[in-house]
């Protein structure tokens, strides 16, 4: 037998910008990447997303980034912070993936100080939902289910 040469194997490790169609991940709607600085808001809003059938990913934005280079989740929820910008380092990573797959996957839902759309706030096209804090299970799980759907979990 004569091994196979490999070099058709996709890259390790690359951002979502690099990704590209070459290398198409599915998206998994059952899992919900949770980001954000604050420790304790991540495991709040994690186990609201767990009460909805979903499962998170609780993660920090400066690994958050790497993550999404491996998995392609229904929806990202990013913690904002004070200014709606702790997280902004991920939001061309998420839309590359959406141009590399052709669809508005995953879902980005933006926790806010601010109460308002998206386009009122100033925000990213990549942003889909706001919701103001404090975060309500009732008030999450509104947008949850309008952007990925019961059917979808």
């Amino acid at each position: 037998m004569c091994p196979v040469d490999r070099d058709d194997d996709p890259p390790k490790n690359l951002k979502p910008a690099d990704r590209g169609a070459a290398t198409p991940l599915l998206a998994d709607s059952s899992r919900v990447l949770v980001v954000g600085k604050s420790s304790i808001n991540r495991i709040v809003v994690s186990k609201i997303v767990e009460k909805y059938g979903l499962k998170p990913i609780s993660e920090p934005p400066e690994i958050a980034e790497r993550s999404l280079a491996g998995i392609v989740p229904g929806a990202v929820i990013l913690d904002g912070g004070p200014d709606n910008k702790d997280c902004d380092r991920l939001l061309s990573g998420i839309d590359a993936l959406r141009r590399a797959s052709g669809k508005a996957l995953p879902c980005v839902i933006l926790l806010t100080t601010r109460n308002g759309t998206p386009e009122s706030l100033g925000l990213s096209s990549v942003v889909d939902a706001v919701v103001a804090k404090p975060i309500t299970p009732e008030g999450l799980q509104s947008v949850i289910d309008r952007l990925i759907g019961r059917g979808h979990g």
